[in-house]
């Protein structure tokens, strides 16, 4: 009973220590800005946007939102002739959510039959086949990592375009707890996909 009881003393103490660490300590930003890798402003002829998430209630989840608000801007500010969306079930919806924000119809395509990254990657890059010009890879800067050795490994040389999400909710105290727990997600599906050799 001793034994049983230390253990859970430790994990008490543990828990307690990762909450401390993910609400009183700029971690979750570092970490974040460590996934996403190099922070620039790419340019191409094709943005791929990545969904955060499935539909919640018929609705796109807010990393989905944030995304799509990104790609918007990139597509405004004229370095890029079309945009493809990717994500099951979500992909026409983030199309409508840009078109209502000035882009054309016409430059979004959708591809809308992957669940997980690595099949955005594999059907993305069947899609793309033979399409000229750059392709730049917009996500999440937690997302970002993972994200862009996936499509290389499936053959669509990419230039990444990681967008502030966790690092934006960790500026507020009670946003971090959440961003920490999608780094967290985020960092067991890194180890998954690498032991399957998809990154």
């Amino acid at each position: 009973m001793t034994f049983l009881r230390r253990m859970a003393a430790r994990l008490c103490g543990f828990i307690g220590l990762v909450v401390l660490l993910a609400t009183l300590t700029p971690w979750v930003s570092w970490y974040g800005g460590k996934l996403a890798g190099k922070w620039d402003d790419p340019a191409g002829d094709t943005l791929i946007v990545l969904a955060g998430a499935d539909l919640a209630d018929g609705f796109p989840a807010e990393s989905t939102m944030l995304r799509c608000m990104y790609a918007v801007s990139a597509y405004r500010s004229g370095h890029f002739r079309r945009i493809v969306a990717s994500g099951f079930r979500t992909s026409l919806h983030m199309r409508s959510l840009m078109a209502s924000e000035g882009v054309p119809a016409e430059a979004i395509l959708t591809e809308d039959e992957s669940t997980s990254t690595r099949e955005s990657a594999l059907k993305v890059a069947r899609l793309l086949a033979g399409a000229a010009g750059p392709k730049v890879l917009l996500t999440s800067d937690y997302h970002m990592f993972r994200a862009a050795r996936a499509f290389r490994k499936a053959g669509l040389e990419i230039r990444p375009f990681p967008i502030p999400d966790a690092g934006k909710r960790a500026v507020r105290l009670l946003g971090r707890w959440p961003a920490f727990l999608d780094e967290a997600a985020e960092t067991g599906k890194i180890a998954y996909y690498s032991l399957r050799r998809w990154i």
